[in-house]
């Protein structure tokens, strides 16, 4: 996401006036597994956690849930980002039921807090010399732990324990669409279909089969296919994540059907009757070498291709639902507004090397990076830096009015103009002093740390031993040093 106008000009006294905003815009709920979901309100009933989004009221069950903080974050601003949100929320999976004893297995699975391995071993042992009972028994196990694993966010663990569930009951639907839904979060749609292609054969009326590979294909660019599994998982079983998923998709799908179409190496372009078709293939040529600049710093090459959406100003406005601040905006695919234009404009270029950037985060991390992290990086590698904000930024920081990184940790979609300049300058200004003090590599080992499912502060403490609180101190420092005369 890129706004229209970053502060280049902003004064003290303008962004003084947004800092209480961020502190009391949504809720956040944040779950067991690390991820946090960002609601206009959450309430409590039970076992239920409801929470309003643009979408409507949905619904969460509280074992899930680790905690949830009142007044932080913002929340996405279209159907679209509320239902990513959900879609990725896992699929009701049960334990008991996939085999004998099963209660048993549970609770010699995990105890006092972490996993028993010895215990697990005891079972393939079991498994390797007995029948189907013993081998759903080890499936079960190795099952419970990565569903433990998941909720401590260790989706690197969780997703081996899945697959080798699976050795021992290759054909549980349970199984397959834990290790399909593994996949999405890790944004690798190809692999999340193979499983639930699998899945589907053994259990083709499950509505939860669907409902994920609407997502693969979503993030495949794929929306005719997207639109068709969402509306068979409808049919199976009535779902507002899912209802508020196609509703978009049809937009998005109604808008692009007369679309022309291209593509390169890494992208696949659509582009309204309005644009050059020169333009769409000087706009290819611009993100191919974005593409390998970014893969060379990032040490990272997407595995699949990026979706890229030209659009005239209105379309952009009606499909996005976004901010009048935002310029251009990444949700999965890139999607630009370049009404008027014949060329391809520095600024254009670099609102398209922003946007690319969000593309490489949010595969490298499975889409757990906060948002401080991705628009600092994305600012930073399009060539921002923070010498016309650092002394407001100071100032801010120094009168200890400023918003802190775990409040720009999420969705900043429902902040006004004001907030934004700020939430936009001080991500970079601490994007920067990373990259200034340590290098690119730093970034990297935290993008890394972060995709092997660390909560974003502890892979900042890991790499440069800091604290949301020390590393905002080291940016005051850093902009005091180098830019405040």
């Amino acid at each position: 996401m890129r706004p229209q106008k970053l502060i280049a000009r902003a004064c003290a006294c303008c962004l003084l006036l947004l800092l209480s905003a961020v502190a009391d815009c949504a809720d956040t709920i944040v779950l067991k597994n690390g991820r946090k979901i960002i609601a206009l309100s959450v309430t409590e009933e039970g076992d239920k956690i409801h929470y309003e989004t643009p979408s409507g009221t949905l619904t969460l069950p509280k074992s899930i849930v680790d905690h949830i903080i009142k007044g932080v974050g913002g929340i996405a601003g279209t159907p679209a980002q509320a239902a990513a949100e959900l879609a990725i929320t896992p699929p009701a999976l049960p334990t008991i039921g996939l085999a004998s004893g099963g209660n048993e297995i549970e609770q010699g699975t995990v105890h006092d807090g972490s996993v028993d391995r010895t215990y697990i071993a005891k079972l393939e042992g079991e498994a390797r010399t007995g029948g189907k009972a013993a081998g759903d028994g080890a499936a079960l196990a190795h099952h419970v732990a990565a569903q433990f694993e998941m909720a401590h966010g260790d989706m690197e663990r969780a997703l081996g324990d899945e697959r080798t569930a699976l050795n021992f009951s290759p054909e549980q639907p349970v199984l397959l669409m834990n290790v399909a839904y593994l996949h999405l979060r890790r944004s690798e749609f190809k692999q999340s279909l193979d499983y639930l292609d699998r899945a589907r054969r053994v259990a083709p009326d499950n509505p939860d089969i669907p409902k994920l590979a609407g997502w693969a294909y979503y993030g495949l660019n794929k929306m005719e296919q997207a639109v068709a599994e969402w509306k068979r998982s409808l049919a199976l079983r009535a779902d507002p994540e899912v209802q508020a998923a196609l509703d978009k998709a049809l937009k998005d799908k109604q808008e692009e059907e007369s679309y022309k179409e291209n593509e390169s190496a890494h992208f696949n372009l659509k582009y309204s009757g309005s644009a050059e078709p020169a333009l769409a293939r000087e706009i290819l040529r611009t993100l191919e070498a974005h593409y390998s600049a970014i893969e060379s710093e990032l040490n990272f090459s997407t595995p699949d291709s990026i979706g890229v959406i030209l659009y005239t100003n209105q379309a952009f406005a009606d499909i996005t639902s976004a901010p009048n601040w935002v310029g251009a905006l990444n949700d999965g695919r890139i999607r630009v507004p370049v009404q008027g234009l014949t060329s391809v404009t520095p600024e254009l270029s670099r609102v398209l090397k922003h946007e690319l950037t969000h593309s490489f985060v949010q595969q490298k991390t499975h889409g757990a990076a906060p948002t401080w992290l991705q628009e600092g990086l994305a600012q930073l590698m399009e060539g921002k830096r923070s010498a016309d904000n650092a002394a407001a930024l100071v100032q801010i920081y120094e009168s200890k009015q400023g918003a802190s990184l775990a409040q720009l940790e999420g969705s900043w979609m429902r902040f006004s103009g004001n907030t934004a300049t700020y939430a936009y300058a001080w991500a970079l200004a601490n994007v920067e002093q990373i990259v200034q003090g340590s290098g690119m590599g730093d970034i990297v080992r935290i993008l890394d740390a972060i995709g092997a499912g660390q909560p974003a502060e502890s892979a900042l403490k890991n790499v440069l031993r800091n604290s949301y609180e020390d590393q905002m101190q080291a940016t005051a420092d850093y902009l005091k040093k180098n830019y405040v005369r």
